[in-house]
């Protein structure tokens, strides 16, 4: 089986890096654990660490491949969530699975980023997947190969600690399941029809976050997309008013669709995401 064992981070797209780093400081109520560049790719970051994955700004900053695809997902879909990558231990091994099932990739790529404020170093290994496997959503796999993000020394009830789910809106949903359970590997733990809109929802589990498919046949091409997130707060009243005295438009409180949960919806200063926030009352 395939050991992708987890969703290793979520890449949004952005103009400027610091107006980015502080709407995000100010929605998440914590600050990033990373600042830094990528020369050879002509790209600067920012991340954010959470109990069970990463969140990375990312902006373009003189040539590359990576400034190049930064800027072209923000000319075609404005700025945003651009990217998922999803993480192995041994990205060779993925290669060869992978390649056996008749799929063809470029060399395994080498990365490297220094953080500005202590000048620490990480280093990973990049496989870059084909049009077969992303349907029009940039996505590719990630190992970890030296040095470690740090996490925050806590984190306070009123900010998120986790992310809840990922949603990705799909046309092909079967498709979908062939790639994401049957060559991936990732644990389907739910299919089913929701029948008052008429569409198909898929929960795809691992490293204790969801990616949640919305399946609906809109267009005879197969195409998916990112589409918004929800993040675990631990005191959502706590959360709503912080984030209510920075100044973000939020809905209120509520009832979830799931039984013993909370949830918002932060209406402004998101960059084009959905984004709710979601407290579980029984955890």
């Amino acid at each position: 089986m395939l050991m992708i064992n987890k969703l290793d981070h979520l890449i949004v797209s952005v103009k400027d890096i610091s107006v980015a780093e502080q709407n995000f400081t100010k929605l998440f109520g914590m600050n990033p654990v990373w600042r830094g560049e990528h020369p050879e790719l002509g790209t600067v970051n920012c991340i954010f660490n959470f109990n069970n994955t990463y969140f990375e700004l990312l902006a373009a900053k003189g040539e590359g491949l990576g400034a190049s695809l930064v800027q072209q997902s923000i000319e075609e879909k404005g700025e945003g969530l651009s990217g998922i990558v999803l993480g192995t231990n041994d990205i060779e091994t993925c290669k060869e699975h992978l390649s056996k099932k008749g799929y063809h990739f470029g060399q395994v790529a080498s990365g490297e980023g220094i953080d500005f404020d202590n000048q620490e170093a990480r280093k990973w290994k990049n496989l870059f997947l084909p049009d077969e496997l992303t349907r029009g959503m940039f996505s590719f796999l990630i190992q970890h190969s030296h040095g470690q993000l740090p996490m925050p020394e806590t984190f306070p009830d009123s900010s998120i600690h986790k992310l809840d789910h990922v949603v990705i809106n799909t046309n092909d949903p079967d498709g979908f399941i062939e790639i994401y359970r049957d060559t991936y590997g990732i644990r389907l733990a739910l299919d089913q029809t929701v029948e008052k809109w008429g569409g198909r929802m898929l929960f795809f589990r691992l490293n204790k976050t969801t990616i949640e498919v919305i399946a609906k046949k809109d267009n005879n091409s197969v195409e998916d997309s990112l589409w918004g997130m929800a993040w675990d707060v631990n005191n959502l009243e706590a959360a709503h008013k912080r984030l209510s005295n920075e100044g973000f438009e939020i809905t209120p409180i509520k009832e979830g669709r799931k039984p013993d949960t909370l949830v918002a919806t932060v209406k402004s200063n998101t960059y084009n995401i959905p984004t709710l926030l979601i407290q579980h009352l029984s955890s």
